[in-house]
């Protein structure tokens, strides 16, 4: 699914139910994922409207980390311990843009695996991005929305140009 798209601007359902549709769902996502070259990728991107992502990418110290979070819900260390990341961010679904954007540079994710064990993921550098931005996809954001008005204008110009030539 691609920007403007709107199962990407709703907030995602709850899963309910951890069963052989939910890891085949899983599967497909890891599937999409690789194909498209990303590090993370949200249910809703590919048109499902549950709350599950997958990742699978580096963190600070370039230690890859793969799995999947069921009903995430994100940490961020306290505005008072929190220090930024003022790197770029890309997106799936606004393919070919990227933009700096401040986040967080830990960051903690914590719910269910495909069998509906509980699991929490840690993450700092890429890997703690990656957490905060699935996480933002399941809630109905796509990182252009923390854009500044005038940057994120500019990133769905040059998405939109670059469409439209391709």
């Amino acid at each position: 699914m691609r920007v403007g798209d709107p199962v990407l601007h709703t907030p995602c359902e709850p899963v309910t139910r951890f069963d052989d549709e939910l890891r085949a769902l899983v599967d497909d996502m890891f599937a999409s994922m690789y194909a498209a070259d990303g590090v993370g990728l949200a249910a809703n991107q590919i048109g499902v409207s549950l709350r599950v992502f997958v990742y699978d990418c580096p963190d600070a110290d370039d230690v890859r980390h793969r799995g999947v979070v069921v009903n995430p819900t994100l940490e961020l260390p306290g505005l008072g311990a929190r220090r930024l990341d003022p790197g770029e961010e890309g997106c799936l679904s606004v393919p070919g843009q990227y933009a700096p954007l401040p986040r967080s540079d830990r960051a903690a994710a914590h719910g269910f695996d495909a069998e509906g064990r509980p699991v929490s993921v840690e993450g700092t550098g890429m890997l703690a991005r990656c957490l905060q931005h699935e996480v933002d996809h399941l809630d109905g954001h796509l990182y252009i929305d923390r854009l500044p008005a005038k940057r994120r204008k500019q990133v769905l110009a040059a998405y939109e140009q670059s469409y439209k030539a391709g």
